[in-house]
């Protein structure tokens, strides 16, 4: 086999490009062409050791420990502005990877996720007022916020770059140091950012990636040198972290997975339901965690909602994820094609197939599967219970509000939520009855300056806003007797 431009031979480490301890390596695949993209170097444990050692050392150092938060915050705005030089091959990197359409990764990855680094500059550069508070002896406290420590990463492949930066942002605004381990299937993002973190000068040591595959990613969860640990995945993944993280009392971050309920109201109005549900419950060619891809109807409409949904699915664009055009585009892998494959030969058992269900004929190559509705489901059904991560909706009908509420909460997860109503006042109530960790109304969009996380088996702790900065502090009570 050929050798390619974007073949990578190191690791970063400690500031510089480290040779990895074996020769493995892991293969990546255009997901619209199917045609290898490049090769890049399987970590291993003692990889691992090498940059849990440097970023513990970084963290150690007087270069990081002594720098203010305001000269942090300088630092973090080189980083943006590094990253931004690259958007375009970050966002197309990411494309060719997972098949994430081009216009979602260049408006999203490198776009809105990478203003992430300037949102959490902003916040450590305002002066915070010595915190004291008194005491019952009369005598003062100092209460202050002391960095974490050395951060373990684990990134997932759907948002490279989003969900590295939501975990690298606030972990270097707080002063902690990280090591990311990406997913085996998108790795290129991580050199570029790798490349901007050079070029804004960050210290040696701050920020490390090594990728590995899970076994690896066990090994950095439960390394002696690591004090938090930062994961988004999937909940059975989650819950083994969680349970490794408790036995050593480490403090964790879960962002897992979901099965969100989108709770289309009598009163919707159906033009602005077909506008906005590609974003709500289909991003990413189904591939995220907060889409709301069980649909509850009512019965009084349901007819109606079927038809408009299986009108807007049936008119996505599918296509080539480099294709500005495209809408939809392949799945990240063949096994994971094959995975959404298997509910929908499911789903042909437990609804009646209205759209989809097949492989679009006009893709000759890729891991393409046609957005599919099915309706008539009960909501214990596989495909309404289980996250299926693909373009499959599944519509439920419900009798009255009461009923739909029910319905939205009857699920092990928690993530994210839609509700459609022409009654903004309205909407919100029934919204505040959804057992959930975010909600959207009319739509759903994440907003940087917001917590974004879950309950139940969706995770624990939360992303974005100030909250995920607090999640990378512990707090120190100093005593002035």
């Amino acid at each position: 086999m050929g050798t390619s431009s974007l073949d990578r031979q190191h690791f970063f480490i400690g500031g510089e490009w480290v040779k990895p301890v074996s020769d493995r390596t892991f293969t990546l695949i255009d997901a619209s062409t199917e045609e290898t993209l490049a090769t890049v170097p399987e970590g291993q444990n003692g990889d691992i050791d090498r940059a849990v050692a440097a970023a513990r050392a970084g963290f150690e150092s007087s270069a990081w420990r002594d720098m203010t938060a305001s000269d942090r915050a300088a630092l973090l705005r080189r980083f943006d502005a590094a990253l931004q030089k690259r958007k375009d091959d970050l966002a197309l990197s990411v494309s060719r990877q997972n098949g994430m359409p081009l216009w979602l990764s260049s408006a999203f990855e490198a776009g809105i996720a990478l203003s992430m680094v300037n949102f959490y500059a902003d916040l450590i550069d305002t002066p915070q007022a010595e915190d004291r508070r008194g005491s019952q002896l009369g005598r003062e406290t100092l209460v202050s916020k002391v960095p974490i420590g050395v951060i373990a990463a684990i990134v997932p492949w759907n948002y490279p770059i989003a969900l590295a930066v939501s975990k690298i942002a606030p972990a270097l605004a707080a002063g902690c140091t990280i090591v990311i381990k990406p997913s085996p299937g998108t790795v290129l993002d991580s050199y570029l950012m790798a490349e901007a973190a050079i070029e804004a000068g960050l210290p040696p040591g701050v920020i490390n990636w090594v990728a590995a595959d899970r076994d690896v990613g066990a090994y950095l969860v439960s390394h002696p040198g690591v004090d938090k640990v930062a994961f988004t995945g999937s909940t059975a993944a989650g819950r083994i972290i969680a349970r490794e993280c408790g036995q050593l009392l480490r403090p964790v971050t879960l962002e897992l997975g979901g099965k969100s309920a989108a709770v289309v109201l009598e009163d919707v109005d159906l033009a602005v339901l077909q506008e906005r549900l590609p974003l709500a419950s289909l991003l990413n060619n189904g591939q995220t965690c907060f889409n709301s891809t069980r649909i509850l109807a009512p019965q009084s409409r349901y007819a109606e909602v079927v038809d408009a949904i299986a009108s807007t699915v049936s008119g996505l664009a599918v296509g080539a994820a480099a294709d500005m055009n495209t809408q939809l585009g392949p799945m990240a892998s063949a096994a994971h094609r094959q995975r959404v494959e298997g509910y929908i030969e499911t789903g042909r058992k437990e609804g009646r197939l209205v759209v989809g269900g097949s492989r679009p004929g006009a893709q000759g190559r890729g891991w393409f599967v046609e957005p599919t509705v099915f309706a008539d489901v009960n909501n214990e059904a596989t495909i309404a219970r289980e996250e299926i991560f693909g373009p499959v909706l599944a519509v439920i009908p419900y009798r009255d509000e009461a009923e739909a509420i029910r319905l939205a909460n009857d699920s092990e997860f928690g993530l994210g939520g839609t509700v459609w109503g022409k009654d903004e006042a309205h909407a919100c109530e029934v919204a505040d009855h959804i057992i959930t960790g975010t909600v959207g109304i009319n739509g759903y969009a994440p907003a940087i300056g917001s917590p974004f996380g879950g309950v139940k088996a969706s995770g624990i702790g939360r992303e974005l806003g100030p909250e995920a900065l607090s999640g990378y502090y512990h707090w120190k009570s100093t005593y002035l007797m």
